[in-house]
């Protein structure tokens, strides 16, 4: 499974949907455009990668910026795994 691929799988988990993935893209907006993407959310799906994935999020690096898209968040992900 590739990153986005996992990015995506996390999505799913912490938000208990299911997502088109035939239509489901690094362009697909997150943030504002899921009904289920709230605050609340943002704090599970940090937790559901930070488990799945082995990464950690300090808070001072959460910005909703990171949020806007699949690609965003994605993009963020595979930052921390490099690191």
């Amino acid at each position: 499974m590739n990153t986005e691929e996992q990015v995506i799988a996390s999505l799913e988990a912490a938000l208990n949907i299911r997502l088109d993935r035939a239509r489901t893209n690094a362009g697909t907006p997150l943030l504002g455009a899921l009904p289920e993407f709230d605050s609340m959310a943002v704090v599970a799906l940090l937790a559901t990668m930070e488990e799945r994935l082995g990464i950690v999020v300090d808070d001072d690096e959460i910005d909703g910026s990171i949020f806007a898209t699949v690609g965003s968040l994605t993009d963020f992900v595979r930052g921390k795994l490099a690191a």
